[in-house]
């Protein structure tokens, strides 16, 4: 029996990948979501002691049973960088990378032997990719949870907010490429990946969008998704993310050696670098340390021995 523990798998991609991993009989899934239900535990991703109370939730019910998958999909976009969480940090970059920074630190101690860690990031962090939202131009954690001591903060409110969210998902794949040599991870051979599904239409991300924004993505989608996904490899159906998302879960789809980026590419997994910034160990290595202040734990060292292995 697989146990994964997951997030973002309510609606969405999200949910596909759940159904399809419902279904078969050696698997328990653990899922978390912002309304209690008999399917769901209840967290609050913007809320650090949420995050906390599902983490306990979570061992509280597995008892002495390893976790196998760990799969962190859940995220959002808001309109600005402007709002903040109860624990006075940019929404943004508390619910995409804080929370499940958070909620890695904390279920690690449960993970099974040769575990798989999956972290839903985006093409938007790699300015390659020229996404059309702003590129990250840094993963600085203490300028990305408070944006207002950014001396190169965007003045107009929509791209100073598409550049919280493409800095958070550059943060996922950070933290991932931290994990892939965490000598914990290492000794018990478990596998850290960062899955960019590509742009998707159909999903719960602009749920905290104003009305007309969510309105007009929702009608681009529906009438011009699939002439656009014949001239655009980074675009596909929500079933087609879900799909790919439940395959790495799984364990029936598995990165080349040395890999830590899949991507989503006319429906197809491949595993091409990062960007640039996402592959500096100075960078991994800052994130990682400087979250783990933010969120009460004790600085890592482990992680100050990052190498060159991964890529």
């Amino acid at each position: 029996m697989a146990t994964i523990v997951m997030t973002g798998g309510s609606a969405g991609f999200g949910a596909v990948a759940v159904d399809l991993l419902s279904r078969e009989s050696d698997v328990h899934l653990l899922i978390g979501a912002r309304t209690a239900s008999p399917d769901f535990i209840p967290v609050d991703l913007a809320c650090l002691d949420s995050v906390r109370a599902f983490a306990e939730a979570v061992q509280e019910r597995l008892g002495d049973t390893g976790i196998d998958v760990l799969a962190l999909n859940a995220g959002s976009i808001l309109p600005s960088d402007a709002v903040r969480t109860d624990d006075d940090i940019e929404a943004t970059f508390a619910v995409n990378h804080l929370a499940h920074y958070l909620l890695v630190r904390l279920l690690m101690p449960s993970f099974a032997e040769e575990a798989r860690i999956v972290i839903t990031t985006s093409g938007t962090h790699d300015p390659a990719l020229r996404t059309g939202l702003e590129a990250p131009r840094h993963a600085d954690a203490d300028l990305l949870a408070h944006p207002d001591r950014d001396p190169e903060r965007h003045l107009t409110p929509q791209r100073a907010g598409q550049h919280a969210y493409s800095a958070s998902k550059l943060c996922n794949v950070l933290t991932v490429r931290a994990l892939r040599v965490h000598p914990d991870i290492r000794a018990r051979h478990i596998t850290a990946l960062a899955y960019d599904p590509g742009q998707v239409f159909g999903t719960g991300l602009v749920r905290s969008l104003p009305r007309p924004r969510r309105i007009a993505w929702s009608v681009f989608g529906t009438v011009l998704g699939a002439p656009l996904r014949r001239f655009d490899r980074t675009m596909n159906t929500r079933v087609a993310a879900g799909i790919a998302l439940a395959s790495l879960v799984s364990g029936r789809t598995t990165p080349p050696p040395g890999r830590c980026y899949a991507a989503l590419r006319s429906g197809r997994l491949i595993f091409p670098d990062p960007s640039t910034l996402a592959r500096r160990d100075d960078v991994a290595r800052a994130l990682w340390n400087n979250s783990a202040r933010m969120v009460g734990l004790a600085v890592d060292q482990s992680v100050g021995t990052l190498g060159r292995r991964s890529r």
